[in-house]
């Protein structure tokens, strides 16, 4: 299909294809421990309905042993033709009532700007949209054998991995396109060609066999507060870099990041700088970056005049591509044991690791992915990296040697305001990317 018949379809389809994105971003379809399995298994259910319109008869819920199902369908394409795997997920980052939003996050909603509203509407309903759109275009006869995997815990404890794991012949394929990301603005085509990883684990650090007077004993007892904010603090210098000696780093090569863009986007508070030195596009996308994402102690509400003989903290590396997740899991843990204050006692539990990815941006897959971006934006797309982590490429690839995988999606990086209050999309990036896959598979089929 050519980039003008493509653009008919975009005209007549995206009407119906935001009502079915409104539909998806109705359903609370958070995966997490603790929430209802209902909003998780009506939303699998709109799907295969929506897939079925959409020129995918025979798609089905995909058992993944621990976890909720993964949408999933083959539709061949003509024989001979490359294999593409389209991946997204239908699950959703909760949205407790601490975010203080200004419309329901579970109504989509749009706004005088024009953008879309919800939880979900970026992260990633709108990658799955998408992708609906997509094989709608093709009506069940797509230029490449097509197959379809959209998971439904990826914003959690994702099982998917080891099925994929377990399966390989299941994901085989020439490319793999991955809908979970986005360009820095809207109307700015860009390919992610490196994600960090992510090494994260519970460290308890323990001092004394009971809480004691702090008046009595303070000044001399060690106190496990204190030294936990030691401790942590050894993983930082007095910018803010990240020093744990030992972890990958190296200097990104492609796209920069506008520092002042990006205050703005974060809501950084005027008059307070950014966290670290040296290029902010390594920074975020190709250094290390330690963070303290939970810290259990006595609340403030509830203390006393007593030193605490125990601390735990949940401990978070999002680790450069490129990097081995094990050796970078290891590397911290020493880190932390050779700096604990006063011989102190570290427990390390829970431990979770995900692979980063680093793309090779010389294939002809993903020169095909770029030349589909610029056919539709009209412009030339940059090469970006993202500190987010999507650990289920790697194992993609390990999965089909020689394979590529393209990372792209709707949700610009300026306003999506992805996992936090007020997330949202501009509707003409999922026409965009839909119209990118539409080349993308039509131009891939072309040459088999």
């Amino acid at each position: 299909m050519d980039l003008s018949a493509a653009r008919d379809y975009a005209r007549e389809a995206m009407p119906r294809l935001l009502e079915d994105h409104a539909t998806l971003v109705g359903h609370p379809s958070v995966a997490f421990p603790g929430y209802p399995r209902e909003p998780m298994d009506a939303i699998a259910q709109d799907l295969l309905e929506m897939f079925r319109r959409n020129g995918v008869p025979d798609v089905e819920l995909l058992d993944i042993p621990g976890g909720y199902p993964a949408i999933h369908a083959v539709v061949p394409g003509p024989e001979g033709s490359p294999t593409v795997t389209m991946y997204a997920h239908y699950d959703v980052q909760p949205c407790p009532e601490s975010q203080q939003w200004h419309s329901d996050p579970w109504v989509a909603t749009r706004k005088d700007d024009g953008r879309i509203y919800g939880r979900g509407t970026a992260d990633c309903k709108a990658g799955v949209v998408a992708i609906l759109g997509t094989m709608g275009a093709f009506d069940g006869t797509p230029p490449c054998t097509v197959r379809l995997l959209l998971e439904g815990e990826e914003e959690t404890f994702s099982h998917i991995e080891d099925w994929v794991a377990a399966n390989p012949d299941m994901v085989r394929s020439d490319a793999f396109i991955i809908c979970d990301s986005g360009p820095a603005k809207v109307g700015e085509p860009s390919i992610t060609s490196g994600l960090r990883g992510d090494v994260a684990f519970t460290v308890t650090l323990t001092t004394l066999d009971n809480a004691v007077h702090s008046g009595l004993f303070g000044g001399a007892a060690p106190d496990a507060l204190v030294g936990m904010i030691q401790l942590l603090a050894t993983m930082h210098d007095k910018d803010g870099n990240t020093v744990i000696e030992g972890l990958h780093s190296f200097d990104w090569e492609g796209a920069e990041v506008d520092e002042s863009e990006f205050a703005a986007s974060a809501g950084v508070k005027d008059g307070v700088g950014l966290q670290g030195t040296g290029p902010l596009a390594s920074r975020l996308w190709s250094r290390p970056s330690a963070t303290v994402i939970g810290l259990d102690m006595v609340p403030v509400d509830q203390c006393s005049n007593a030193l605490v003989p125990s601390v735990r903290a949940r401990v978070s590396v999002r680790i450069a591509p490129g990097a081995d997740m094990a050796r970078e899991l290891e590397t911290v843990k020493e880190h932390l044991r050779s700096h604990a204050p006063y011989g102190a006692t570290l427990e390390f539990s829970d431990d979770k690791a995900g692979s980063p990815f680093l793309g090779d941006t010389s294939g002809p897959i993903t020169a095909t992915a770029l030349a589909a971006l610029e056919e539709v934006y009209g412009r030339t797309p940059a090469q970006v990296g993202s500190g987010g982590s999507i650990p289920l490429v790697t194992e993609l690839l390990h999965a089909s040697p020689g394979a590529e995988a393209i990372l792209w999606g709707p949700e610009d990086e300026e306003k999506a305001k992805i996992h936090g209050p007020d997330e949202s999309v501009d509707p003409a990036e999922i026409e965009r990317i839909m119209l990118a896959q539409i080349r993308f598979l039509s131009e891939l089929g072309s040459r088999r």
